[in-house]
């Protein structure tokens, strides 16, 4: 059985974290800042950036607007429950739209 905190360490974990990257950097933040305020190395930031690393999957205008509200609360240095709180609707919000996909998938298939 895997638990749902453990699903999102793989796989909704690195698509948050590639997303906040790209959007910090579209701020005008450096990577290396970039990097700092989501406690990743500036490899890891390019790599995001690059679409070498995180999952790249396609995701909702919802989670983009929580993603872009998420940036810019960092660059305001939110409160670390503020960030705790902003990944864990992120997360829910990407599990929705994996459920939604898997649903669809099934309904395709006959």
């Amino acid at each position: 059985m895997i638990f749902p905190c453990e699903k999102a360490v793989w796989y909704y974990l690195p698509q948050i974290r590639a997303d906040l990257a790209i959007e910090l950097v579209k701020t005008g933040m450096t990577q290396s800042q970039a990097a700092k305020k989501i406690g990743v190395t500036p490899a890891a930031v390019s790599q995001y950036i690059h679409k070498k690393r995180g999952l790249q999957s396609p995701r909702t205008k919802l989670y983009r607007q929580e993603i872009k509200a998420a940036a810019k609360k960092i660059c305001d240095e939110a409160s670390v429950d503020e960030l705790h709180f902003i990944v864990c609707k992120c997360c829910q919000l990407l599990k929705k739209e994996g459920e939604s996909a898997s649903a669809a998938e099934g309904s395709q298939c006959s």
